[in-house]
C-alpha cells in the first residue's frame, strides 16, 4: 500500500545547519537543529532559532516537541512543552524557534539536534452536545490505572 505524501516548501536561514531529512521506516518525527550557538545559565530563557521557515500543506499543522535527549544532553526544557505551527505561519521570515529554559548551565552548538516535529491534519469542526449523562461506566478518576 502506498503511503500518502505531503510536500513541504522549506527556506533555510543558515548554510551551517544540516538539511532536514525524512527517514522512512525509522520514525515519522523529523529532527530540528539549533541554527545558532547558545550559552545559557541556569534559569535563563532563550528563543533558539531552528534556522528554517516552512510552508505546510493546507489543512495541516506542525507539532514541535523536545527530543527525548534534549533534557539529558543540554539541560533544557521547551517552555510551552509542545509548539503548534499552523499553515498560515509560512512567510519568508516566519522562522521556526524553540522556546527553551535552562535548568542548568549549558551550551548548545549549531547543528545540535534539540527538538523534533511532525505534521498532522487539523481536527474536524467540533460540535458540543450537552447531556445530563454520558451513559458509560466510570474508570475511577484521574490516575485510577495505578502506578505500574
Amino acid at each position: 500500500m502506498e503511503q500518502e505524501q505531503a510536500v513541504l516548501k522549506i527556506k533555510y536561514h543558515s548554510k551551517e545547519i544540516e538539511k532536514l531529512d525524512y527517514i522512512a521506516g525509522k520514525s515519522d518525527w523529523i529532527d530540528l537543529r539549533s541554527a545558532q550557538d547558545v550559552t545559557m545559565k541556569k534559569g535563563e530563557f532563550c528563543l533558539i532559532s531552528l534556522g528554517v521557515s516552512i510552508q505546510l500543506p493546507r489543512g495541516y499543522e506542525a507539532v514541535i516537541v523536545p527530543r527525548s535527549s534534549a533534557f539529558r544532553n543540554f539541560g533544557i526544557i521547551q517552555t510551552n512543552h509542545m509548539g503548534v505551527i499552523d499553515e498560515t505561519y509560512c512567510g519568508d521570515h516566519d522562522l521556526w524557534m524553540m522556546p527553551a529554559l535552562a535548568v542548568r548551565d549549558t551550551h548548545i552548538r549549531v547543528n545540535d539536534r534539540i527538538c523534533q516535529f511532525r505534521i498532522q491534519k487539523h481536527q474536524p469542526v467540533i460540535v458540543f452536545e450537552e447531556t445530563e449523562q454520558l451513559g458509560n461506566p466510570d474508570r475511577g478518576g484521574l490516575g485510577s490505572t495505578g502506578r505500574q
